[in-house]
């Protein structure tokens, strides 16, 4: 794959995510912000201190303009990188078309990027942890999202090793498996982090894993769905058609 290649698929991997962005932001505001606003509630009616503090940006330009901000970014960033890794796996992973090839990439990553980690250490809401072990948190969460991308990656090359000998069949099941067997280790091994008041809404924080899962699943989904269709575009341009070909005057 010639460097003008890999330009056109960052580009169009960055537009698709900007567009995946747009559906995530439409499940965010409609699924995780009602739950964000009754968390904040929980918060503010448990809150020591009752005296009125000057909001630096209000509750309503967060659930807007900076969760859009947010979001849109989030997707071109997260698009560009996916449309490298694109580059390096087209054809490497089997002989998939390049739709097919997005959108296996982009369900082992949603997979390996967000839900193994969300399964050990789920998001939660405003009002649920402690501020003094963000910083523990957030170190053990990439962690886990560090060891199941790299897992996911020996899985793949096992895979692949064992395919001659026992099949493609059974060679996945064999990956698979270890991918299970090492992360169930892992899950054993790290700490365990529930930082949940004892009193707090158990529906909120439900409806709010959901959502937060609905909205990878919105964003990953529609970037496999149409950076496919754009690398196929360029990787497989449409030939000429029948009518443009009839358009050219036969010779006498």
């Amino acid at each position: 794959m010639n460097s003008a290649t890999v330009r056109n698929l960052l580009v169009r991997g960055m537009l698709a995510g900007l567009g995946a962005g747009l559906l995530a932001l439409v499940a965010a505001y409609l699924l995780g912000e009602p739950s964000v606003d009754k968390a904040i509630g929980f918060e503010e009616s448990h809150a020591h201190s009752h005296e009125h503090e000057v909001e630096l940006v209000s509750r309503s330009l967060q659930s807007t303009a900076g969760l859009a901000t947010g979001v849109l970014l989030y997707g071109v960033a997260f698009g560009g990188i996916a449309a490298l890794a694109y580059c390096f796996a087209l054809g490497r992973v089997g002989r998939f078309s390049p739709r097919a090839t997005a959108l296996l990439l982009s369900g082992c990553a949603l997979f390996a990027v967000y839900v193994v980690p969300f399964l050990k250490y789920p998001a939660n809401p405003p009002a649920v942890g402690d501020g003094d072990t963000i910083g523990k948190r957030t170190t053990l969460y990439f962690l886990m999202m560090v060891l199941s991308v790299l897992l996911a990656v020996a899985a793949t090359l096992l895979g692949r090793r064992l395919a001659p000998r026992l099949g493609n069949w059974w060679a996945t099941v064999a990956a698979v498996a270890a991918f299970a067997v090492v992360t169930g280790l892992a899950f054993a091994l790290l700490p365990v982090i529930n930082e949940v008041p004892a009193d707090f809404p158990a529906a909120v924080l439900w409806r709010f894993r959901l959502a937060a899962l609905a909205i990878q699943l919105t964003l990953w989904t529609g970037f496999g769905l149409l950076f496919g269709e754009l690398a196929e575009r360029v990787l497989n341009p449409r030939p000429a058609t029948a009518a443009g070909a009839r358009a050219v005057p036969a010779a006498n």
